[in-house]
């Protein structure tokens, strides 16, 4: 985290100092130049001293990120304008660097002024402006009774995250609204604590699919990410998360597998334990999750990092057909018009968002139904994944 925050603050700064050449264009007040540099100053500031506290033990989350999307809201208009300045600069170039037209200033300000009315949007708004994403899978192998089976994934609630229940409950309602045979969701329930969810039991109870409700854990349930008093009270909050998966009808999967049964023939879906690259702690472990599916099984999996596929599941020796995943949350931040898709956690993960395949195994990466960090959405909106799932030749599904 500390890496991410390091890079972001040294894009910030370097965005910052050449729009800077935009302001100077247009006024030669000192006022407004010194403020312009106030502004960065305290955020840095505010930002790097936060993160101190943070490593105290103090519980300051909430105000790094109420600084980190304060940030943003200054920092991407200014990215996204910039282009404007570079192509005029690269113009300049061969003019011989005469003085910056005032009009480009302009037009680069007004471009920002935009982008700011759409991050507006996306911290007010986005959090809770819902997609539904639908992708058909075909399969040579998939059972006659399964063929056209309909899978709805959520990932990522974060609940600690959560404040306007009627935003949390027009996302229930349309993962309701799909009438998918099976419902999963693959981690990352709360931000730390079990007691986030108290007040949302009843919703997530709420929830129906005829074939079962199935869960696993992400990296934040663990209560990995605060201090705690004692081994145990971190032990006792993790016992109670599992508890409230229950409470509300899912069936938490532990490193372990079970049958769906539909008209005598059978799927295996496995869920795992958290298991990330890198800094991220390895709960989960597919061998064992495995060692009573056969062979011949279709397999389904849920794994809330998608960093597992690519490090584990793809060259696993039993042949894992589907696997669901989230984690990412596509950062909270980017964008998806058009069929172009792109957002800076791009950069860490190969699989973000989205359907992949590799070798006739699938990977889907949810982009996440709540939020956390980033107190909203920009551009990359909460979602809720429709899957269905087709029986096919061995040559349509290649």
């Amino acid at each position: 985290m500390a890496k991410r925050l390091s890079l972001i603050l040294l894009l910030f700064l370097v965005g910052d100092i050449y729009f800077y050449q935009a302001v100077i264009t247009l006024t030669q007040n000192p006022v407004l130049h010194q403020g312009y540099w106030v502004v960065d100053i305290l955020l840095i500031g505010g930002i790097i001293s936060t993160l101190f506290m943070l490593r105290a033990g103090k519980q300051v989350r909430h105000l790094l990120s109420l600084l980190m999307t304060t940030m943003l809201l200054i920092f991407i208009p200014k990215l996204f304008s910039s282009p404007v300045l570079l192509t005029e600069d690269i113009l300049r170039l061969f003019q011989g660097f005469p003085p910056r037209s005032v009009y480009i200033s302009e037009a680069a300000l007004v471009l920002a002024g935009l982008i700011f009315l759409v991050i507006i949007f996306g911290v007010t708004r986005g959090r809770h402006f819902y997609r539904i994403r639908k992708e058909t899978l075909y399969f040579p192998d998939l059972p006659e009774a399964f063929d056209g089976f309909t899978i709805t994934q959520i990932s990522d609630v974060h609940s600690g995250s959560f404040s306007d229940a009627k935003g949390v409950q027009k996302g229930l309602d349309l993962v309701n609204s799909q009438n998918s045979d099976l419902l999963l969701f693959t981690g990352d329930l709360v931000n730390n604590l079990a007691s986030e969810m108290d007040q949302w039991i009843p919703m997530f109870t709420n929830l129906k699919a005829p074939y079962g409700k199935y869960s696993v854990l992400g990296n934040h349930d663990y209560g990995d990410y605060i201090k705690w008093e004692s081994n145990a009270a971190k032990e006792a909050n993790l016992t109670r998360l599992k508890e409230i998966h229950a409470e509300t009808g899912f069936k938490l999967l532990l490193n372990e597998a079970v049958e769906i049964n539909k008209q005598g023939e059978r799927v295996a879906l496995i869920g795992v334990e958290n298991w990330g690259k890198g800094g991220f702690h390895k709960y989960g472990d597919l061998k064992k999750a495995t060692a009573r599916v056969p062979d011949h099984s279709f397999k389904i999996l849920m794994s809330h990092d998608p960093s597992h596929w690519d490090e584990v599941t793809v060259d696993h020796e039993q042949h894992v057909h589907l696997t669901l995943a989230g984690h990412t949350h596509g950062m909270q931040f980017g964008i998806e018009l058009f069929g172009f898709k792109w957002s800076p956690i791009k950069y860490f993960y190969r699989q973000w968002a989205g359907l992949y395949k590799q070798g006739g195994k699938y990977l889907y990466v949810n982009r996440g139904f709540g939020f956390h960090g980033l107190k909203g959405r920009i551009g990359i909106w909460p979602e809720i994944t429709v899957l269905t799932l087709k029986r096919a030749g061995a040559a349509l599904a290649r």
